[in-house]
């Protein structure tokens, strides 16, 4: 019999939570996972990535109908309406049906929920629900929370000045929202109220939109983001928000310093990043501290200075995305197990699920300057016959390669299905593709994905489309 419940012990569900027990367990290691909601899968499957995708897919569908697109194609709708109620019971539903499928696959793997909040009683310990609980190996998965504004309160209960949780739970399109922060959530969140007939002002601190990403493709979605109605404010702050009456009141000036004015506003979304959770998980009870960001500190096996204690996702360094979780879940479970596990973290690609979305993996043209003599290659979708024959022209696909030796440095790309193209690019950058390597893998015709290769073909020589 182990001196400890258990071998290992994930404090949290969500992406690489979940990935970690099940991994784990499978692994053979005897594995319980603590999670205080009500249901699995943390942020991204409750109020996260799947219940924003519900929206932005229905919201794009009702746009199709409502702004003549269909018609254009010879589908012609007399009477049409949005009906609120039914795609917010589609969105719940999608949330309901992958969150039982995480309870499933649990069970399925013999992993031990614990319902509860973990806090650390020591190295080994932990406290659920008012029992202890041992194990051998904890680890702390316990993702990310909404990044607070000073001066802007937000209060999704009342549904006017809300977060990215409650801007998927408004009750009615709202007349006006302004969107505070230009990057990832923001945009996507923006898109869905705006294609339902909200006018949509994006309130950003810089002077551009997703920052972090390429800079040619943050002018170019700032370009097609306008082309579709949204209004910006760059270079902006935010001050104050009050609600008064039926709507909010929001102070602003420029970010450099001047004269304060105010919009007004239904509904307000603050969405200006997320802070990892480490409140409360009684770190101090086990001699571990946070960096300057609130972060937990790993090394390269995700190991944290603590003997025994993990940490994984959005509470240590890197980008907080769901899939990067992901890969960390499963290697950290295999190097407790004592297997290798590796997360290649300069390949976690980034997609913003608009319409057309926008994609990247590795480094933006600007960082590979930085680093050494590069060629680029660039191809508009445009010039590619199936994004033409689909009426969907905006976007390009840019790759970077270094001068030298045409190894693939970055893959930048604006167009409707992005994020599954982007796919193909980490995959080749993961085995240290040239892009000559690319150019000469035949694609399968007409693909939006015939762009990459014509891409490839431009960084050395011409593409054929051009």
């Amino acid at each position: 019999m182990s001196e400890f419940d258990y071998d290992v012990l994930v404090i949290g569900s969500g992406p690489g939570g979940y990935v970690a027990a099940i991994r784990a367990a499978q692994l053979g290691l005897k594995t319980a996972c603590a999670e205080s909601r009500d249901t699995l899968g943390g942020t991204c499957l409750n109020v996260g990535c799947i219940p924003s995708k519900a929206m932005l897919h229905a919201s794009e569908l009702y746009d199709e109908a409502a702004n003549g697109t269909l018609a254009k194609l010879g589908v012609k709708i007399d009477q049409m309406s949005l009906d609120l109620p039914t795609m917010q019971g589609q969105r719940i539903d999608a949330v309901k049906g992958l969150t039982g499928g995480i309870e499933f696959l649990f069970k399925k793997n013999k992993v031990t929920w614990l319902k509860g909040l973990a806090s650390f009683t020591g190295a080994n310990s932990v406290e659920v629900a008012g029992e202890k609980v041992t194990a051998k190996n904890i680890v702390i998965a316990t993702g990310s929370s909404v990044a607070t504004l000073p001066g802007v309160a937000v209060d999704n209960a009342a549904g006017r000045i809300v977060d990215s949780t409650g801007a998927l739970e408004l009750a009615k399109v709202p007349g006006h929202l302004v969107v505070i922060g230009g990057g990832v959530i923001g945009l996507e969140l923006g898109s869905v109220w705006k294609r339902l007939g909200a006018k949509v002002t994006v309130v950003e601190y810089l002077d551009q939109i997703l920052p972090g990403m390429d800079g040619e493709v943050r002018k170019e979605a700032n370009k097609m983001f306008k082309k579709q109605g949204f209004e910006y404010l760059l270079s902006t702050k935010v001050t104050g928000a009050e609600v008064v009456g039926e709507g909010v009141k929001l102070t602003v000036e420029p970010a450099a310093g001047g004269a304060a004015e105010t919009i007004e506003a239904d509904v307000v979304l603050v969405s200006i990043g997320r802070r990892p959770n480490t409140d409360g998980l009684g770190l101090d009870k086990i001699g571990l501290e946070v960096n300057a960001r609130g972060q937990i500190e790993t090394d390269h096996e995700f190991g944290t200075k603590v003997a025994g204690v993990w940490a994984i996702g959005d509470v240590i360094p890197g980008p907080m995305l769901a899939h990067k979780a992901e890969d960390e879940g499963i290697a950290v479970a295999e190097n407790i197990a004592g297997l290798t596990g590796i997360v290649n973290h300069a390949i976690i690609p980034s997609v913003v699920y608009t319409k057309p979305e926008i994609a990247g993996v590795g480094l933006t043209e600007e960082q590979a300057k930085e680093k050494g003599a590069i060629k680029v290659g660039k191809f508009p979708m445009m010039a590619n016959s199936r994004a033409k024959t689909n009426h969907e022209p905006d976007g390009f696909v840019k790759i970077i390669a270094d001068a030298e030796t045409d190894k693939v440095l970055g893959v930048w790309i604006i167009a409707v299905p992005a994020g599954t193209m982007i796919a193909q690019a980490a995959q080749a950058m993961e085995f240290g593709a040239s892009s000559e390597d690319i150019a000469y893998t035949c694609h399968a015709h007409p693909t939006h994905s015939e762009a990459i290769k014509e891409a490839a073909m431009a960084v050395t020589g011409k593409p054929i489309h051009m």
